[in-house]
């Protein structure tokens, strides 16, 4: 089967992906809390083909920056309730709802996406987060975040847990069977009496096989512990990349990990993140994400940077160096977005050339000028085989959506990229994921 680039649209902020969108002239206000905004962007990636929508999410107002509550408060809807709703309002489109296996319990999960599944036509898929704030662990019960490799090993667990839950009916359980009074077949239903190191579960799960049998799962971490637990368990991964070269090492170092645990590189999609600006010319789309970055005060910036780099850097010039950056040995933080910090500061960017750039999404790359001069560069990335597809980080929403689905999408199209009609099947048959095999329906076999 020839490979098919796949396109998804990206919520971060409700505003946009830029910490800073809502301060744009055309951005919404409070209706980013009701569903219409949300169905008028949905309707619109779906009449485009996109793949998918995924929300990201976080479990806690962003207070490790002194100065969010006044410039960014991180509100935000609960993913899964607002995926669920938008999946009554489209037919076609998949949906990826962020959770954290951090501080959820797997059997919850597994019902509420079996549940959402059965109700979406096989549409719904689960990012994977090892969740690394501080006021999201307390928000819990936790006065400090768990260490980086004890969040992947629960990481692990608790994906191997949620399959075993969706696998607890095998798809023909369910009989129905009036006249003989029977409803299920009990051979076909499992408990699972699970006992590991964080989890422990009776099953079977209290809903039916979800309809894909197992969700995609989605992971974005880029870590040693992240990349090997994307080539055990994931089947979609996003990435942040700076050149195609850099891209290709990337796929081969995952392809040799997938290689290990008997995995093809086909079952695993990779995802690059770009920032795309549809304009006149180059420069122009540069002008329209400057004119978004003033809006940011410093001081938000710089917080933020403190934040990730795990320094307080609230007396330290700001148009001086970083100072010394901790290991990532032992760093409880997000790893990749220390070593993202390390790699500016290594440059001789100064601390608040650091900030400006991270807080602004700069680490993710952008794309910008006309329709064509875009779809150039997804055609490259592409073409080269680093990548699959790519995950639409607009700098401003509904604006920058609405530029890239009504310009960019059909110049793509033109092009035989990308698809002018959805295919049949789920989710999972879309994304060219192989069909989920029961693990107790093979064990008997």
């Amino acid at each position: 089967m020839s490979r098919r680039l796949l396109l998804a649209g990206f919520f971060y902020n409700p505003q946009g992906n830029h910490r800073i969108s809502w301060r744009h002239a055309d951005a919404p206000s409070a209706e980013v809390y009701g569903l219409e905004y949300y169905a008028g962007l949905a309707r619109e990636a779906e009449a485009a083909k996109l793949d998918f929508i995924f929300v990201a999410d976080h479990l806690a107002v962003w207070t490790e920056a002194k100065s969010s509550l006044h410039h960014y408060a991180n509100t935000r809807l609960e993913p899964i309730t607002l995926l669920t709703a938008l999946s009554a309002l489209t037919k076609e489109i998949g949906l990826v709802s962020t959770a954290s296996s951090s501080y959820s319990e797997p059997y919850n999960l597994a019902r509420q996406f079996a549940s959402w599944d059965h109700i979406s036509g096989g549409r719904a898929a689960i990012n994977i987060v090892t969740s690394a704030m501080v006021s999201e662990a307390q928000n819990y019960g936790h006065a400090d975040v768990f260490r980086h490799a004890d969040r992947y090993r629960r990481a692990e667990e608790f994906v191997r847990v949620l399959r075993d839950l969706w696998d607890s009916w095998e798809d023909d359980a369910q009989l129905f069977d009036r006249e003989r009074g029977e409803i299920a077949d009990p051979a076909k239903v499992h408990e699972l009496r699970h006992e590991g190191e964080f989890f422990r579960v009776r099953g079977p799960l209290n809903v039916p096989r979800p309809p894909q049998g197992h969700l995609p799962v989605f992971q974005a971490g880029s870590s040693e512990d992240g990349k090997n637990f994307v080539a055990q368990h994931v089947d979609v991964q996003f990435v942040s990349l700076r050149t195609i070269e850099e891209g290709l090492a990337y796929r081969a170092d995952i392809n040799a990990r997938l290689a290990a645990r008997g995995r093809a590189p086909e079952s695993l999609k990779i995802l690059h993140g770009i920032q795309p600006v549809v304009a006149a010319s180059q420069e122009e789309a540069r002008e329209k994400f400057a004119a978004l970055q003033a809006l940011q005060p410093d001081r938000l910036s710089i917080d933020l940077l403190s934040t990730w780099s795990g320094l307080d850097l609230s007396g330290v010039d700001p148009h001086g160096p970083l100072p010394d950056l901790p290991a990532a040995d032992g760093y409880k933080g997000v790893q990749t977005t220390l070593e993202r910090v390390r790699h500016h500061a290594q440059k001789g960017l100064s601390v608040i050339e650091i900030a400006r750039l991270m807080s602004a999404g700069g680490e993710m790359h952008f794309v910008g000028g006309t329709p064509v001069q875009i779809a150039d560069e997804i055609e490259a990335w592409f073409s080269s085989g680093a990548v699959d597809g790519f995950n639409l980080m607009f700098p401003h929403l509904p604006g920058d959506w609405t530029d890239f689905t009504r310009l960019v999408v059909p110049e793509l199209q033109r092009r035989g990229l990308f698809q002018t009609e959805y295919g049949p099947g789920t989710f999972r048959d879309r994304l060219g994921l192989a069909h989920a095999e029961n693990r107790f329906r093979a064990t008997a076999r």
